[in-house]
């Protein structure tokens, strides 16, 4: 199993300019990305030059640890970082922008509450530079142009983006929950909003809700649809 730690967080900080404010480095992780239902939710947390090497342990990728494993995290990460803030879509977005409009309206939201941070970089989770500009056919908000490094595994690997994994992916989880509950059917406090055999059972059996991503080809709505057609003609 892959153990995180801090070689490249540290490699990054050491190349920002020291005028004597503090100067932090943003570890950035997303979860739901691939959720029919629910928010695409987005984690950010700080480090500093000063920030001590002793991050939690049993911190790793927030996909790794059991259900109270990462909510036992949450207060021990959320002491280790400097700061840290989860900011979550709205599906209308998920639905408008599609999912990477979605993720930069997510991080915008995370980004809000951190007001008062100077942040020199971001250490994004993944291959692909969801944060930046992309360009003429852009959608959704534009983010703040600072450096990103993405990493693979960066979850996995990165202390920081660990810490915003488990914080982002506790915060999801939580509200998928309360959601199944004003939705019940979908089996959501289960799968939280992913494609798992219930929820697509659901789909079939009930329909789209309010908070799924009607944009997309939901799995087992094609049912539902057409049972509902035949009914309205018989």
């Amino acid at each position: 199993m892959i153990t995180p730690d801090r070689v490249i967080e540290k490699e990054l900080l050491s190349g920002f300019s020291d005028d004597g404010e503090p100067i932090y480095l943003a570890g950035v992780d997303e979860v739901g990305r691939g959720a029919l239902a629910g928010p695409a939710s987005v984690g950010i947390a700080l480090v500093s030059v000063n920030t001590t090497d002793d991050f939690p342990v049993g911190l790793r990728d927030s996909k790794l640890m059991s259900a109270p494993a990462r909510e036992a995290m949450v207060t021990p990460v959320r002491s280790w970082v400097a700061a840290s803030a989860v900011g979550h879509s709205l599906v209308d977005e998920v639905n408008e922008f599609g999912i990477m409009g979605a993720l930069r309206a997510a991080a915008a939201r995370a980004l809000a509450q951190l007001d008062g941070y100077r942040i020199g970089g971001i250490l994004l989770d993944g291959s692909h530079n969801w944060w930046a500009s992309d360009g003429l056919f852009e959608v959704g908000p534009r983010l703040p142009q600072i450096p990103v490094r993405t990493e693979v595994k960066g979850d996995a690997r990165c202390a920081v983006v660990a810490a915003a994994s488990v914080l982002a992916k506790v915060e999801r989880d939580a509200l998928m929950i309360d959601l199944a509950q004003k939705y019940p059917g979908y089996d959501w406090e289960k799968n939280k909003g992913y494609a798992a055999k219930a929820h697509i059972a659901g789909l079939a059996r009930l329909g789209a809700t309010p908070v799924h991503r009607t944009s997309w080809n939901l799995p087992g709505l094609a049912e539902f649809n057409a049972r509902k057609e035949s009914h309205a003609r018989g």
